[in-house]
């Protein structure tokens, strides 16, 4: 991880950003504080997240819960 400060950055942005294509992470320094990181962006195509993925979806034979439920409230009443 290498830091920078803003002005030099902006000077010698295209070997900077060279850096970062070679694997080279930066932060860049603003009045002396970090204020971005630019990092690599990754290869690989991001997962999605098991909570976005579509869920198990079951299914049975015969008549549904909820008609079941019916049939028995009406029969008992």
């Amino acid at each position: 991880m290498k830091t920078v400060t803003f002005t030099d950055f902006r000077k010698n942005a295209s070997v900077f950003i060279t850096e970062v294509e070679q694997g080279e992470t930066l932060i860049i320094l603003r009045h002396g504080k970090p204020v971005a990181e630019i990092s690599p962006y990754p290869d690989e195509v991001p997962r999605k997240p098991s909570w976005k993925k579509p869920g198990i979806r079951l299914e049975m034979k015969g008549s549904d819960l909820s008609s079941a439920i019916l049939e028995e409230r009406e029969g008992g009443s």
